[in-house]
């Protein structure tokens, strides 16, 4: 495992760490009073970084990125999160379509959308998961059936974040429903404002609702927005996935944030005639999550070896989304812990700890282990790709 970073590799880190501290917006680290103006200003915030070419970096030259390495679209993520800056609000696009449509997508259809993805022109969703195929994602009923030169699309498709922002979507279907499980299902390019898509927010326990339900009602969609070949689906969104499940260095940052957070709030909260860092067991559960954030960042290097090795994350990936989800709820638990009946403050609240983000933050986390694939998918991966464990 490569435990370094080349030369070229720390020059890009330099010049990226320097535009950020010239060009921050402040406006991205207040608290937005809707969801709609928190994306108005994410918008904002992507034109900006791609004007100053930082959007995509990882992609091919000819399609408007720097030809980046892998580890250099590392070092974007971290520095990005170091600097605590938003996350772009065309993620979806640039992490997941991009990627997915310069591997598989025709000409035509990298011409058309890449260059809108980049600038934030045009959001991005993704229609994967349904209200009965979320971990058992082969078992998706929603169906495109073939008529001349459209696909008519009918179905539902849940958690599907910002959708109710999204330009364009990217879909799986099944187009054989007499074929088994994966073998049927297709990956098409969807209008998300062509009639039939109908959208609602679903509110989610931290007061945010940036995911969504989808309901697809004879949506007619061109023959032309089929991504690869038909009933290949499943192949193609393999590549979506790998990309989704890689490296997470911004989680990385995150969580180092956390524990300076938590190492804190530990010293801050009076415990009876001392403090919580006193107390033994919450000194060891502190020492687990340091341990467990540095056995965290190795698993991102190994990973970014394998890609420079390879050229692309295997199924070791799923190593690193298994790991950093369940550290996550550990670390939030502890915190928990230590705040008692006070962390259940809100915003607002004038006894909330840290403005009221550890209760946020563990509402968030708690989702950790479901959004990206399950821990039981991950874990299903991890045996049978990578430890060749036969199936049952």
């Amino acid at each position: 495992m490569d435990l370094s970073f080349s030369e070229e590799e720390e020059s890009f880190r330099l010049e990226l760490r320097r535009w950020l501290e010239a060009n921050r917006d402040d406006r991205a680290s207040t608290e937005f009073e809707s969801l709609d103006e928190e994306v108005r200003v994410l918008i904002d915030w992507q034109k900006k970084l791609h004007n100053g070419d930082w959007v995509g970096v990882h992609w091919p030259r000819e399609y408007g990125g720097r030809g980046a390495s892998t580890v250099e679209n590392y070092i974007l993520q971290e520095e990005m999160a170091r600097a605590q800056a938003p996350e772009i609000i065309g993620r979806i696009g640039i992490n997941l379509v991009g990627p997915t449509l310069i591997a598989h997508g025709s000409e035509e259809q990298k011409v058309r959308h890449l260059p809108n993805i980049l600038g934030a022109n045009e959001i991005w969703c993704q229609l994967f998961s349904e209200p009965n195929a979320g971990s058992d994602l082969s078992s998706l009923r929603c169906r495109a059936e073939r008529e001349g030169d459209e696909f008519v699309i009918n179905g539902q498709k849940t958690w599907t974040s910002y959708a109710q922002f999204a330009d364009w979507g990217i879909l799986l279907a099944r187009t054989d429903p007499q074929a088994k499980k994966s073998r049927g299902i297709s990956f098409l390019i969807v209008d998300m404002k062509a009639p039939g898509v109908t959208i609602r927010p679903l509110r989610q326990m931290t007061g945010s609702d940036e995911f969504n339900e989808v309901f697809l009602e004879d949506v007619r969609v061109p023959a032309a927005n089929l991504v690869g070949e038909i009933n290949r689906g499943w192949q193609i969104a393999q590549t979506t996935l790998s990309h989704e499940r890689g490296t997470s260095p911004r989680q990385l940052v995150i969580h180092r944030i956390l524990l300076d957070a938590l190492v804190q709030l530990a010293h801050d909260t009076p415990r009876g005639d001392g403090c919580a860092a006193d107390d033994p067991v919450i000194r060891q559960q502190i020492a687990r999550t340091f341990a467990e954030v540095e056995i965290f960042k190795l698993h991102n290097w190994r990973t970014l070896t394998q890609v420079r090795r390879h050229g692309k994350p295997g199924p070791e990936s799923s190593l690193v989304k298994l790991f950093w989800s369940e550290m996550s709820q550990r670390l939030h638990d502890t915190a928990m812990e230590i705040l008692g009946p006070r962390g259940l403050h809100w915003n607002g609240e004038p006894r909330a700890a840290w403005n009221g983000r550890w209760m946020r933050s563990y509402q968030y986390y708690r989702a950790a282990t479901i959004f990206a694939g399950t821990s039981e998918v991950q874990r299903n991966i991890i045996a049978q790709r990578v430890l060749g464990v036969p199936r049952a």
